[in-house]
């Protein structure tokens, strides 16, 4: 028999779910809170329900409200395609094009959103509760969010811009084990929001060409972004969260082209681990506001330079002495990571200067140590495929690995005032800048050297 908490927006008996998804969802949520209306009934009356999303285009016209816990919205198909490389690509080519727009269970975002709207103002999923207890088991998982356009500028400007004013999913409210999963978030300037966030997972979603992905923001503890194929926009943060204990970041493969890859502020004894993690610019992970008992480890770093010529014009406007991994805090381990740079030295900022690595600005108890720092140059050459091979021209970026020779950096950078850090086996002796009389340093060893830099 089928349970009277399961829905199919195709199926609801008010509304057409193609032409607005939102007044249909709202209605059936309606319906929930009607039909749930007792909290203790048997020692239950409250189980929540699930809200089926069938493949298909459906525009949301009308803001998504939750307010209920355990309630599920589901599809079947993150239905993932580029938006980017779409827009940048000639229209005489896309006549040839065998798809051109996302699928899967599809919601096209399709809300006007004002100038000086608040943020929650433009999101598809609008979470949002008072009063006791906190809204609980919330779950979004194997559906799409299409913002569809960005409009930050005019012309082929504003497809590259990264702003529309459109979030996929906003959680305004203190919450308690989300889980948000097998999700596809294309072209929306936010795609994850969450604030006061407890015991949620984020994980094994696609979550690309979006301004920002996933924001943690007010505080929060004890949860999980994990497994995620990610990539943020020039101007804002692939993972970003604030005031928070216990944050897992692991196992994510983060696309270039966000300002930051890992940015954390006021975050402590959190791990960031096991995740690749690839970067066009500096800034690649920053710690701000006195970040704290943080392990960063066994995770790849690699930063080039923008070979997709449609994006070349675009950075996030730090120069090359912010530092790939940028630092303020104490007691945090940045251990056993592999950290890569490869780029032609005429792009470097500022001019004639190495480019640092790791750059500690304040703190105290940092422990440094057996990073394998890989740092290459080679001369580069404008890209002259077509704008639609944006797959073939970075992955040759990425694949070249001939031809290369070193360049010479700072790989691990001090700055007065830190002190009692510790710095091991993760830059030469040349390549490590330090008060060595208030921070203890051991040299990575170089081949052809004996200590003491003598010769046999």
């Amino acid at each position: 028999m089928r349970s009277s908490n399961v829905y199919d927006v195709t199926e609801w008996s008010a509304g057409n779910p193609h032409e607005d998804i939102g007044a249909v969802i709202n209605g059936i949520i309606a319906d929930i809170r009607r039909r749930q209306a007792v909290a203790d009934l048997n020692d239950g009356g409250k189980p929540g329900a699930v809200i089926y999303i069938p493949p298909g285009d459906y525009r949301l016209k009308t803001q998504v409200v939750i307010d209920i816990s355990f309630l599920r919205i589901a599809g079947s198909g993150h239905g993932f395609t580029s938006s980017s490389i779409r827009f940048n690509t000639p229209r005489d080519q896309l006549r040839q094009w065998h798809e051109i727009w996302p699928g899967g269970s599809r919601v096209i975002v399709d809300i006007a959103v004002q100038p000086g709207a608040a943020e929650g103002d433009g999101a598809a999923f609008l979470v949002k509760r008072a009063g006791n207890p906190r809204i609980s088991s919330v779950e979004f998982a194997d559906f799409c969010i299409d913002g569809l356009h960005f409009s930050g500028g005019s012309g082929d400007e504003a497809e590259n811009s990264y702003r529309n004013g459109k979030t996929g999913i906003h959680v305004a409210s203190a919450n308690d084990s989300f889980r948000i999963t097998g999700m596809g978030l294309v072209y929306l300037e936010h795609g994850v929001v969450s604030h006061h966030t407890d015991a949620c997972a984020i994980e094994s979603n696609f979550i690309a060409e979006c301004g920002n992905c996933i924001e943690l923001r007010g505080m929060g503890q004890a949860s999980r972004i994990a497994s995620n194929l990610i990539g943020a926009g020039y101007d804002g943060h692939s993972i970003y969260a604030e005031n928070f204990g216990g944050l897992l970041v692991s196992g994510n493969n983060v696309f270039p082209r966000g300002r930051s890859s890992i940015a954390l502020s006021g975050v402590v004894r959190s791990s960031i681990t096991g995740n690749r993690l690839h970067s066009f610019y500096p800034g690649m992970l920053v710690f701000s506001g006195n970040c704290s008992e943080n392990l960063v480890a066994s995770n790849h770093f690699f930063r080039d330079r923008e070979p997709w010529a449609p994006m070349t014009r675009y950075d996030n406007g730090l120069d090359d002495q912010f530092g790939l991994l940028h630092l303020n805090g104490d007691n945090n381990s940045v251990m056993a990571n592999h950290i890569s740079e490869s780029i032609d030295t005429q792009y470097l900022k500022p001019a004639n200067e190495r480019p640092v690595i790791i750059r500690i600005v304040s703190g105290k108890g940092n422990y440094v140590a057996n990073n394998h720092i890989v740092a290459t140059t080679e001369s580069s050459h404008a890209s002259d495929a077509p704008n639609s091979e944006c797959f073939a021209t970075q992955v040759e970026a990425i694949l070249a690995t001939k031809n290369l020779t070193a360049l010479e950096v700072i790989a691990v950078k001090i700055e007065p005032g830190a002190s009692h850090n510790t710095v091991l086996d993760s830059g030469s002796d040349a390549q490590v800048l330090m008060d060595r009389s208030v921070n203890a340093f051991r040299g990575t060893p170089v081949p052809g050297q004996l200590a003491g830099n003598l010769t046999p």
